[in-house]
């Protein structure tokens, strides 16, 4: 039997396609694993998002390429310099592009074959339905569900439309489908993912969908649906509604809000956006008085000035984000960023997340520590076999952006379990299993 190890870099959205690639290769007969000593080829499933994602992906590539391994190499950054990576890397055997894995075992069959492949459409416009094999990698009780692929905005700094195309969504009864078959399998949470799941649904009915998508998806028996990346102009009163009356929809929103001057919103294409942040998210605390709200801010951006950065440190302070995450501006060939006058320094950016960071942490400690006393559903996803103790997750944290709760007791593995919080830290909280 041939073997095939899988290498798996990048985000939730990769992580689909190589949960997909793993299901077709394992139907058609291939051994898939992860061990790439043994396997006859490793394909490694790479990122291109921004520049540190491209050289751990190199990395990676060039260290397989040293052992003299057979590489096949799929996602984004085969998709982004796919002609480089076949001229530069020998034991590249084959490129597949992210509008082209679904191909992936007649692409192995060529290779075994003799032929050196590119699979790599010019502009990817597939996106997998539940009817396409797929092996899950996260942990038993935890799932991805991606709703739509690609993004129709031209955001100055993102280059996801060039990689993934523009967005195509599934329709309602084949997302449905696909969460009920999750539940069958035991899931008890579902990650709704896309580029921006606040406009899921524009392409194929003409308008927004995701209240409709989210009370449908209310009927699954599923305990928690979580949204990822939800543009806070998407957040209407329908959809904040069907949030509120759907009991398995978690009050969770990520909101991708970026910067939050005006000035640099605009430079970054993001204009409309610069308009409603405090309103938004006002409203939004009111309407979900329960909601956790976590955010993501790029620090750095051409032509930030000291006085934008302290716009932003202004407003982190006013709305006191549960979550948050930081990173520096990283300029892509590409796009118009890129070409933007007023580079700063990574020394200048570092130390700007460095600052925005530390006045986040006390923040996330004050609301960590509201949590303590309360009891909290908690999913189980880890045991420390030395100590006993258990590693999951609540409502307030998703699988590897936030924290984690550490619980004495006993529960099984992807069980969901009550707990109470008696302690907490800046990232994590701390409980015991309530008999």
């Amino acid at each position: 039997m041939t073997t095939i190890a899988i290498s798996h870099l990048g985000c939730e959205k990769n992580r689909i396609d190589t949960e997909h690639m793993l299901g077709l290769l394992a139907k058609s007969g291939y051994g898939v694993g992860s061990d790439d000593e043994l396997a006859d080829y490793v394909l490694v499933n790479t990122c291109s998002f921004i520049g540190p994602a491209r050289e751990e992906s190199v990395r990676t590539l060039v260290e397989l390429a040293e052992k003299g391994k057979k590489i096949i190499v799929t996602g984004c950054m085969a998709q982004h310099f796919p002609d480089e990576l076949l001229a530069e890397i020998p034991e590249a055997l084959a490129v597949v592009g992210t509008g082209d894995y679904q191909n992936i075992v007649s692409v192995v069959d060529r290779v075994q074959k003799g032929e050196r492949v590119k699979a790599v459409s010019a502009e990817p416009t597939y996106i997998a339905d539940e009817t396409i094999p797929r092996y899950r990698t996260t942990t038993e009780g935890v799932a991805y569900l991606r709703i739509a692929e690609g993004c129709d905005y031209r955001c100055a700094f993102c280059i996801i439309p060039k990689l993934r195309g523009n967005q195509r969504s599934r329709s309602i009864e084949s997302i449905v489908a696909e969460a009920k078959q999750l539940a069958e399998e035991g899931v008890r949470e579902i990650i709704l993912i896309s580029q921006i799941t606040t406009n899921y649904g524009i392409d194929i009915y003409g308008k927004p969908k995701l209240a409709e998508l989210l009370r449908e998806l209310g009927k699954v028996d599923v305990p928690w649906i979580r949204m990822h990346y939800a543009y806070p102009t998407g957040l209407t009163a329908e959809v904040i509604e069907a949030i509120r009356e759907t009991p398995n929809v978690l009050p969770y929103l990520d909101l991708p809000l970026q910067h939050s001057h005006p000035g640099i919103l605009r430079a970054m294409n993001r204009p409309w956006q610069g308009r409603v942040n405090d309103e938004i998210i006002d409203r939004l605390k009111l309407a979900l008085p329960d909601a956790v709200l976590r955010t993501t801010f790029i620090v750095g951006f051409p032509g930030e000035t000291e006085e934008h950065f302290q716009h932003l440190l202004d407003f982190v302070s006013r709305h006191e984000f549960d979550l948050m995450g930081a990173f520096t501006f990283s300029p892509e060939e590409g796009t118009p960023a890129y070409e933007l006058a007023n580079q700063l320094s990574q020394e200048v950016m570092d130390d700007r997340r460095h600052r925005l960071m530390a006045l986040q942490q006390p923040i996330s400690l004050k609301k960590n520590r509201a949590q303590i006393g309360k009891i909290v559903d908690v999913l189980v996803e880890e045991e420390n076999p030395k100590t006993g103790e258990l590693v999951g997750r609540s409502a307030r944290f998703s699988p590897d952006v936030d924290g984690l709760v550490y619980v004495t007791g006993s529960a099984s593995l992807g069980s969901m379990v009550p707990v109470k919080i008696v302690d907490a830290d800046v990232y994590d909280l701390y409980g015991e299993v309530v008999l």
